[in-house]
């Protein structure tokens, strides 16, 4: 008898995570076009985790590693996904390779982008309750080395940017002053 209940209950577990999974990819997959509530989100949660950590007066060392995992991420952001480094013009080998050429695709997109940072905020935040991750630092160097790493890091990146003649961030389609209006005789 015992061992069916024990079945019974893995079956009952699996299933509510079953569905919470489900409904966490339900709601992230209706968010996906609301551009400004995801981002807003995100920098609540980022200022929930900063005004902690400004209160407690600790966990320096967790912001420091929020800090290059959102550099990371950041970089990838901008990054192109095939990157032109790697060889030299030739003629393509298989269909992979021949397919319309695409002017800008990242290696993580928005979206990934997004999620990632979120999450990385949210264990973040999750970290300051516990005090095995309140490690003594002394936060002033450790703010000075993230500066330099990020001007270093952003350096090469905006070189290798202008080097290949690529601009990651757009704003849409562009509009022009009096598309679709006619002057002149006919208008």
């Amino acid at each position: 008898m015992m061992e069916g209940s024990d079945q019974e209950e893995a079956s009952s577990l699996e299933t509510t995570a079953a569905n919470l999974k489900r409904a966490v990819q339900y709601w992230l997959d209706k968010s996906t076009i609301h551009i400004f509530p995801r981002w807003a989100l995100f920098v609540f949660v980022l200022f929930v985790f900063f005004l902690r950590i400004y209160l407690i007066q600790g966990y320096f060392i967790v912001a420091y590693g929020l800090g290059i995992f959102l550099l990371n991420n950041f970089i990838a952001f901008l990054s192109p996904l095939e990157d032109p480094n790697d060889d030299g013009p030739g003629l393509p080998s298989s269909a992979k390779e021949g397919k319309e050429f695409r002017p800008f695709a990242r290696r993580l997109p928005e979206f990934k982008f997004w999620m990632a940072c979120t999450r990385g905020a949210a264990t973040s935040l999750v970290m300051t309750f516990f005090s095995v991750f309140d490690v003594p630092v002394f936060w002033p160097i450790l703010l000075m080395y993230f500066g330099v790493f990020f001007f270093m890091t952003m350096k090469r990146q905006i070189a290798h940017m202008y080097k290949h003649k690529y601009v990651p961030i757009s704003f849409g389609k562009h509009k022009y002053k009096d598309a679709g209006v006619e002057h002149g005789e006919y208008g």
